[in-house]
């Protein structure tokens, strides 16, 4: 049998745990893993994911578009 590599965490990965742990949900899922989460668990969790993700574009567009018309 192969053995599993570590995965290493992605940005989405530690942002949800970080949510999960906002949302008292990291003790579940540390000890039985995120299958063990509700349709409303994860559901929340995937939401505020969606949400935080939303936001941070907003915030990166507008500073690209910035530096794309000094030139102008």
């Amino acid at each position: 049998m192969k053995e599993k590599k570590p995965k290493t965490p992605t940005v989405n990965d530690i942002m949800k745990y970080e949510i999960a742990e906002e949302l008292g949900l990291l003790e579940k899922v540390n000890t039985t893993g995120w299958k063990s989460l509700t349709a409303k668990e994860s559901g929340r969790i995937g939401g505020i994911l969606a949400k935080r993700k939303k936001s941070k574009s907003k915030v990166l567009v507008p500073e690209a578009s910035e530096t794309t018309n000094k030139g102008e």
